[in-house]
């Protein structure tokens, strides 16, 4: 119990801490996690866990798509993926597909990795090589 509660503790002030950037990237995980929790479920036919999974993974994308700045084309064609994203994982819950479920994923993990790439030459161009994640 004191484990769990550290975990959380520490949890709590990472996330305090973060940059923005770092925020994201944690929302990009987090979606990913829930994704996998999803994809588990329905291969274990547990409905209510599926649709607990799929619920989480589509606010994260929800959220991410409320802060987003789309006064550029950039922001708007990720809009419009997000969107995408959106769809697909409320289609796939809907019917229990696993093969919606992967499309949304991989779009995420694309989302994910770009904005790696992202925080690692941010702080590479702020901090130097000592920057580097």
């Amino acid at each position: 119990m004191a484990a769990t509660h550290m975990q959380a503790a520490y949890k709590q002030n990472a996330m305090k801490t973060a940059s923005p950037g770092e925020l994201t990237l944690m929302l990009y995980n987090g979606c990913l996690k829930f994704i996998k929790q999803a994809k588990q479920a329905m291969e274990a036919q547990e409905i209510e866990k599926r649709n607990e999974a799929m619920t989480k993974a589509q606010n994260i994308i929800r959220e991410l798509m409320v802060t987003l700045k789309t006064d550029s084309e950039l922001g708007q064609n990720m809009m419009r993926m997000y969107d995408f994203i959106l769809n697909r994982m409320v289609e796939a819950n809907i019917k229990n597909d696993v093969v919606m479920l992967e499309e949304a994923e991989e779009l995420v993990i694309e989302f994910r990795d770009t904005w790696k790439q992202v925080i690692a030459a941010d702080r590479q161009q702020r901090h130097g090589a000592g920057g580097q994640a």
